[in-house]
């Protein structure tokens, strides 16, 4: 085994892509959170004249802090595709209450007396609001901001997913990798972040306006502006992009490979698995890394390029299941081995099309196939215990589980609970190991390298070797975790670079070689 590297040695090996992540970071969340003020603090003050108005726009902005971020997210990519635009727009619009509220509310606040007497000395409406109303309200006023500010810093992270850059991009990443020193390089500076840009604000809340001049708040406020938008990732026109997952990103037998066998020098960006498809297909991407049995290679025209120097190790399915699982259920490894060695790649490919394209329930996907392979039998009825089965978040992990579900209720005694959509691999390993799950479907390729991560000679020697990447896999995951690889499924979902049909048959691309040549001549 390697030895383990130290958090503070990963910082250093890792320090610029940390410092370009954190500055993307500080522009996002600077960018939408001014934009969100020039909005919010005019609503604010109109809500004030126009009450009628004040329940449906505190509403509304209500409304849009309670739908899930990723989901807003998704919602903006397909009318403002990847990158800060989508990101932008999102932490805007969760920016947009605390800062409406507090306005609104500093504003109410304000002593009518004050306001009368304000007028009884000939003050206009402007005047009353600029010299009286906002510089009483200007702490309430800026204690939305800086709710909005933390509120921003929290929700950025989540921008790494639609390829927009941030500190998101390690936390996302390590959590895939079961890589911790990952993790903490991106939680801990997003929290300094936000403690500090809090601390910050807390200064500006103490100014007293009626003591300064407008314009020296303006001026800042217009420097921080124009400022911010020089620190979002920025593509370099003309060249092909490439966009891989976080996972991917980090794993030698992924991005870190390619350039070390390939050297591959292809502009990237971190993308989402979710999106990243549609990402290609709408000619957003050049490049993406995938999954060779992925169903949306066909529903969106992708071709795989030829692994021709063999990076990609072989990631054959199976369930892994917990040791004192089996032994206190003998039954159990007979009934999920009989899923063994029925579905190969285009059968699984196939499956995965109707779930990501067709938009198939998994349910029903896997309903249709064990009934048509006479593997379904009616649910037994449960008197012996219940089983909880895990899986990863994506569409083939779904299926996998709802088949294992429909075996064990057909031929066992035992209940079952399902635990979908757990992230990615270290939820799912987490979860299993700490009996929170009892088995899971993984892939050989994983558990060899992300879950194991043997030494280099030891990964050399067994570069290809499908059986022996098994048989590595089963002894060591035996020996260290009591923890039992049962029989393959019988396809390989392995890692692949893909590029659309079209476009790699204009550039004469079929393999990854052919990719790095292309590069290399621009």
């Amino acid at each position: 085994m390697e030895q383990t590297q130290s958090f503070w040695q990963f910082v250093a090996q890792q320090q610029d892509k940390l410092w370009s992540q954190t500055w993307a970071h500080i522009g996002l969340t600077m960018i939408s959170l001014i934009l969100a003020i020039l909005i919010a603090v005019p609503v604010g003050i109109l809500i004030t004249r126009k009450q009628k108005l004040s329940g449906v726009v505190l509403g509304f902005a209500g409304v849009l802090q309670t739908i899930p971020s990723i989901a807003l997210l998704g919602v903006m990519i397909p009318f403002l595709g990847i990158g800060p635009k989508p990101a932008i727009l999102a932490l805007f619009l969760y920016a947009l209450l605390p800062v409406i509220r507090n306005t609104y509310t500093g504003i109410m606040e304000v002593n009518p007396a004050v306001i009368d007497a304000a007028k009884g000395m000939g003050m206009n409406k402007w005047q009353v609001l600029t010299r009286v109303e906002l510089p009483l309200a200007f702490p309430v006023l800026m204690a939305g901001i800086r709710t909005a500010t933390v509120i921003n810093v929290g929700v950025a992270t989540l921008a790494a997913y639609i390829a927009s850059g941030g500190l998101g991009e390690f936390i996302f990443g390590g959590i895939a990798l079961n890589n911790s020193n990952m993790i903490l390089a991106g939680a801990i500076p997003a929290a300094l972040l936000a403690i500090i840009l809090d601390f910050l604000l807390s200064l500006v809340q103490k100014i007293n306006l009626k003591s300064i001049r407008v314009t020296y708040l303006i001026l800042p406020f217009i420097f921080i502006s124009l400022s911010s938008f020089y620190l979002l990732p920025t593509q370099i026109g003309g060249r092909m992009l490439g966009g891989f997952t976080p996972e991917f990103m980090g794993r030698e037998d992924g991005y870190l490979g390619l350039k070390k066998i390939y050297h591959l020098g292809i502009e990237t960006v971190v993308i989402s698995d979710a999106v990243m498809y549609k990402a290609a297909f709408d000619h957003e991407l050049d490049v993406i890394s995938g999954y060779s049995t992925d169903g949306r290679l066909k529903a969106y025209g992708l071709v795989i390029l030829k692994d021709d120097r063999h990076i990609f190790p072989p990631y054959f399915a199976a369930p892994i299941v917990r040791q004192d699982v089996l032994d206190n259920h003998q039954e159990l490894e007979g009934v999920l081995n009989q899923l063994s060695g029925v579905i190969n790649d285009s059968t699984m490919t196939s499956l995965n099309y109707k779930v990501d394209q067709l938009k198939q329930s998994p349910e029903k996907v896997a309903m249709d196939f064990m009934v048509a392979h006479q593997l379904y039998k009616p649910a037994k009825g449960a008197t012996k215990g219940t089983i909880r089965i895990g899986s990863k978040i994506f569409g083939e992990q779904y299926i996998l589980a709802q088949m294992y579900k429909i075996l064990i209720l057909g031929n066992t005694n035992l209940a079952v609970e399902t635990k979908t959509g757990l992230g990615g691999t270290k939820i799912c390993f987490d979860a299993l190991t700490n009996n929170q799950i009892d088995f899971y479907p993984e892939y050989t390729g994983t558990g060899f390298l992300v879950l194991l991560k043997p030494d280099k000679k030891t990964i050399e020697q067994l570069n290809g070797n499908t059986d022996g990447v098994y048989q590595y896999v089963s002894n060591e995951f035996n020996r260290q975790y009591k923890i039992k690889w049962l029989r393959p499924i019988g396809f390989n979902n392995t890692y692949a670079l893909m590029m659309r049909k079209e476009q790699a048959q204009s550039l004469h691309i079929e393999s990854i070689t052919d990719l790095t040549n292309h590069l290399n001549q621009k």
